[in-house]
């Protein structure tokens, strides 16, 4: 691969600010494809306790989903730990340090039509801080229709939405939380996006294995799905968190919750992230004086 800072250009950062994200065509090189599939195959076959099927509809078609295994499948750990893309995570969002959070995979089987309901990442997750992103990357070919949507410039809006409690979805009973939400008058239910697609500037791409669909974690995002019959759809996401980013232990509920472990790690809330869950894995050189 040539310089990432020559890949990650200008524009690509003024863009990822401005719109939420950004989708980089061909960073990710074939090898690495290849170990997430071996990756995501073992984990299909031994998910973790907290995989779920999300989805399964009357021709069984099913939309599964699995987190936070990447210490336990050696492929997921290798990528993390020494592809390029901790330090794309970093260039992109214009930072100094990057640390790792969390991974994720999404898979759904061939002519599923289920799409993920529009919503926020960062107001769910165990953290606070506007420099995060989550990176989507497909590992087979994606066309723009069955693609995760964006909302053009939704992490810049400025308001707390209330969260919607993804748990249902599964019908799993270990996942029945009610997130009870602070009366604090911040909190806002979240536009009706898909009702009123026309309304907003919705952004989404055809895409291949090796590229990467790059957001910001507040950015109003949803969809994949509408798969055609001969297709299904394999996705390795991983999620960074950047300067300004600490540990928020939020009482409306979280999703993932890791304020036991990372409590269990000694950090509390408004230290920066950091340990052996969550390394940092690039940080900026110094500019030369």
């Amino acid at each position: 691969m040539s310089n990432l800072a020559d890949v990650v250009t200008h524009q690509h950062i003024v863009d990822f600010a401005t719109d939420g994200v950004v989708c980089l065509r061909q960073v990710i090189n074939p090898d690495w494809i290849d170990t997430l599939r071996t990756g995501i195959e073992r984990n299909i076959a031994d998910p973790s306790d907290r995989g779920r099927v999300w989805n399964r509809d009357e021709q069984g078609r099913v939309t599964f989903y699995d987190s936070q295994v990447w210490r336990d499948i050696p492929e997921y750990r290798d990528f993390v730990e020494h592809s390029p893309m901790a330090e794309i995570a970093g260039r992109i969002m214009d930072v100094d340090a990057v640390n790792f959070f969390f991974d994720a995979i999404f898979t759904r089987s061939t002519g599923s039509q289920f799409r993920t309901p529009f919503h926020q990442d960062e107001p769910y997750w165990s953290v606070d801080g506007f420099d995060t992103c989550s990176a989507w990357m497909p590992l087979v070919p994606v066309e723009k229709r069955s693609a995760l949507e964006f909302v053009k410039g939704s992490h810049r809006w400025g308001h707390r939405y209330a969260q919607t409690n993804f748990g249902a979805l599964t019908g799993d009973e270990r996942d029945q939380v009610t997130y009870e939400q602070v009366d604090d008058g911040e909190l806002m239910p979240l536009p009706d996006i898909e009702g009123n697609r026309a309304d907003y500037e919705i952004l989404s791409w055809d895409m291949e294995p090796g590229d990467v669909a790059i957001f910001n974690a507040r950015m109003i995002h949803g969809g994949s799905g509408l798969l055609r019959e001969d297709r299904d759809l394999k996705v390795f996401n991983t999620q960074w968190l950047g300067d300004d980013v600490r540990i928020c232990f939020r009482p409306e509920g979280m999703d993932p919750d890791h304020s036991q472990v990372m409590t269990e790690h000694g950090l509390a809330p408004g230290d920066r992230v950091g340990g052996p869950l969550y390394p940092e894995l690039w940080r900026r050189e110094p500019v030369s004086v």
